[in-house]
């Protein structure tokens, strides 16, 4: 380039800080390797040829992408780039979800996250083959090969109809529901979550009726709901958000006793890459920017 601009290669010598001889050894090289000659030299001038013009108008392209890709390999490096994939159950698409990838857009902004709604039981598996990268579920099961970490616990709440008969009520106690049919999803595709609620509610004196249809898409779940013959269950956080989008729904909190969901965080136990590593930093600010923790003294009744 300091040859081309310059037309002489002394001045382009001492603007490049090397000797006459070293940068003609350069440029013959250069030529050899192109299979063309790119300048005429005579004793009074320097030319381009025409393969040199064209060198000069490209170079500054290569030399703008070779930058760019400098830059995505130092960024990649760091973890402050990349992709990471990302599995969440449906009922994590709400809140929790909306506040992590805000967390970690703002911590991350090179970062491309490609999300997967998937059932909670098929993440950790999805996670040791690979598949994913990150993964968020309701009380997953124990894997080898899987680190999983606590980021929010949170009550369940009700979903009804407003034509139900607890719909004007403010909360509901647990003990109210004994002759009402609990909509859920399918045991297989939480098993620890399901179980939870099956085991407060016989704390609480009774064995609950229970209709779960296998993977059943969220809105027709809540769509059963407007015929008040059932009621659903789910994270305070998505009962209330989709009460909101639903005008028919109401979402009331469960209390005497509360039963807590508890989402958790999993990623591959092996060598993880830089951009997982950033990732769960922006989740652990996350997590503690919207106090989804209890203080460790606090004991949750389950």
């Amino acid at each position: 380039m300091a040859v081309a601009e310059e037309l002489h290669f002394g001045r382009a010598a001492a603007r490049l800080y090397i000797s006459q001889p070293a940068l003609s050894n350069q440029i013959r090289k250069l030529e050899r390797t192109l299979g063309t000659q790119l300048f005429v030299r005579t004793s009074r001038e320097v030319k381009l040829t025409a393969a040199g013009q064209a060198l000069l108008e490209e170079a500054p392209l290569a030399l703008a992408g070779l930058d760019r890709a400098a830059e995505r390999t130092r960024l990649a490096g760091e973890g402050m780039s990349g992709t990471v994939r990302l599995g969440y159950p449906p009922l994590a698409s709400f809140e929790t979800l909306g506040a992590i990838l805000a967390a970690v857009e703002s911590d991350n902004p090179n970062m491309t996250v490609i999300p997967s709604e998937l059932f909670s039981a098929e993440i950790p598996g999805r996670v040791l083959a690979g598949e994913l990268d990150i993964g968020i579920a309701l009380h997953p099961e124990p894997m080898t090969g899987i680190r999983t970490e606590v980021l929010r616990c949170e009550p369940l709440a009700a979903q009804l109809s407003k034509r139900h008969r607890l719909a004007n009520a403010n909360s509901i106690a647990l003990a109210d529901l004994e002759y009402e049919t609990l909509l859920l999803f399918p045991r297989e595709l939480a098993p620890a979550y399901y179980d939870r609620i099956m085991e407060t509610c016989e704390r609480a004196g009774f064995q609950p009726n229970v209709r779960a249809f296998p993977k059943p898409p969220v809105n027709a779940m809540l769509a059963r709901l407007l015929g008040a013959h059932e009621v659903g269950f789910s994270p305070a956080s998505f009962a209330f958000h989709s009460a909101q989008a639903e005008p028919g729904i109401v979402a009331r909190k469960i209390v005497n006793p509360q039963i807590l969901a508890e989402w958790s965080i999993l990623w591959p136990a092996r060598a993880q890459s830089a951009a997982i590593g950033r990732f769960l930093d922006s989740v652990r600010r996350c997590v503690a920017d919207n106090d989804w923790l209890p203080p460790p003294e606090e004991t949750a009744v389950a």
